[in-house]
């Protein structure tokens, strides 16, 4: 996670506990997150994963690029097949607009990069990323917050989802939708790095 993110990530899981008055005991309670981990997330001293960010903002029923927001974001694409980076001064949530290149990576973990496409829009109730598989990445998901769902579509390579106890493979061009309020798994089974976009709808 960039530092800037990091920061960020840091800043608005104070501004949410502040503004719902929880303990860290209370906010470990309910996130399924450590006392530990959540203090060092708040300190800037620990990057959470992919998986303990969904869990925190599945929590506090916020969408994942809550956490990502920011007054004056600068933005830098890390892509894992890719040197180059781009950079971009602005709030994306106020532009509300795609900006695909002008993403952030916001993951350490070298097998997987998650870009931002689109920030959470509160009139449509939606936030769409990028992700990226690297072959033989699988990743697993807890259940998100009621009503939640999913669409995905495959932009490169070959990838299985898991949901109600059943795998189903996608290939380029290929799209499903899955209520994501109960454990889901994704997987590359590929031999080349898998991208797909991923749109996630929050009930209203």
């Amino acid at each position: 996670m960039s530092n800037i993110i990091n920061k960020t990530v840091a800043a608005q899981l104070k501004k949410i506990r502040a503004e719902k008055a929880w303990s860290l005991e209370k906010t470990s309670q309910v996130c399924g997150v450590s006392k530990a981990m959540l203090g060092q997330i708040e300190r800037g001293e620990s990057s959470p994963t992919v998986a303990k960010l969904w869990k925190i903002a599945t929590g506090f029923s916020l969408p994942l690029s809550y956490f990502l927001q920011q007054e004056s974001l600068v933005a830098v694409n890390h892509d894992i097949d890719a040197q180059d980076s781009y950079e971009y001064i602005g709030n994306a949530k106020q532009l509300n607009k795609p900006i695909n290149t002008l993403v952030e990576n916001f993951t350490q973990d070298k097998s997987i990069s998650i870009n931002t496409v689109f920030t959470y829009d509160m009139d449509t109730g939606i936030e769409v990323f990028e992700l990226t598989f690297a072959v033989g990445h699988q990743q697993q998901s807890a259940p998100h917050q009621l009503g939640v769902i999913e669409h995905i579509i495959v932009t490169t390579g070959t990838m299985q989802y898991f949901v109600d106890q059943k795998w189903t493979t996608l290939k380029v061009g290929d799209k499903a939708k899955f209520c994501a309020d109960k454990v889901h798994i994704y997987r590359n089974i590929g031999d080349i790095p898998l991208r797909f976009l991923n749109i996630i709808h929050y009930p209203k």
